[in-house]
C-alpha cells in the first residue's frame, strides 16, 4: 500500500499547545490513513471502513472534549459557538456513518468520507481553532522547552 499524505501537517495547523497540537496530529494522521485505503474496490474500502470508524469517531469526540473542556476552565468567550460546531461535525459524520454501512448513500464512497473530513479539519483548525488558540496564547506562559502551557487550576 501506498504511504501518500493527503494532508500534510505544518506550523500553520499548529497552536503550541502540545495536547491540543498531539490530537490535531492524531486527526491529521486519521485522514491520511484513511486515504491510504482508498483503493476502488469497494469491498476492501467497505471493510477497513467498518472495522475503524467507530475507533475514529472515539477518537474526535475524544479530542473535542478535550478542546472544550479547556475552553471552558479558561472561560473562552466563544465556547458555545465553537460546542455547536463540534456537535454538528459529530452528527454530520454519523450521519454519513449510517447511510455509508445501509447502503444508501451509494454515492459515498471512502473517498469523498475522506475528502469531507480532510476539508473539515483543515476548515476548523485554521477558521474555527484559531479563535480560541489566540484566546490561550493570550493565557499561556512559554515553557523552557518553547511549548506553550496552561495553568488550568489557575484559571
Amino acid at each position: 500500500m501506498m504511504n501518500n499524505e493527503l494532508i500534510k501537517w505544518n506550523h500553520t495547523l499548529a497552536c503550541g499547545i502540545k495536547i491540543i497540537d498531539t490530537q490535531h496530529m492524531g486527526l491529521v494522521e486519521m485522514v491520511n490513513q484513511m486515504f491510504n485505503h482508498v483503493s476502488g474496490d469497494e469491498r476492501a474500502e467497505r471493510e477497513y471502513f467498518n472495522k475503524v470508524i467507530r475507533e475514529a469517531v472515539r477518537y474526535v469526540r475524544t479530542h473535542f472534549a478535550t478542546e472544550e473542556r479547556i475552553m471552558r476552565l479558561t472561560r473562552f468567550k466563544g465556547y458555545a459557538a465553537h460546542k455547536k460546531e463540534h456537535d454538528n461535525f459529530i452528527t454530520a459524520v454519523i450521519n454519513n456513518i449510517y447511510e455509508y454501512e445501509s447502503g444508501s448513500g451509494s454515492r459515498m464512497k471512502l473517498s469523498s468520507f475522506t475528502k469531507y473530513l480532510k476539508d473539515w479539519i483543515l476548515s476548523h483548525i485554521a477558521l474555527v481553532d484559531k479563535q480560541y488558540f489566540k484566546h490561550l496564547h493570550d493565557m499561556a506562559e512559554r515553557k523552557s522547552s518553547g511549548d506553550l502551557n496552561i495553568c488550568l487550576k489557575c484559571s
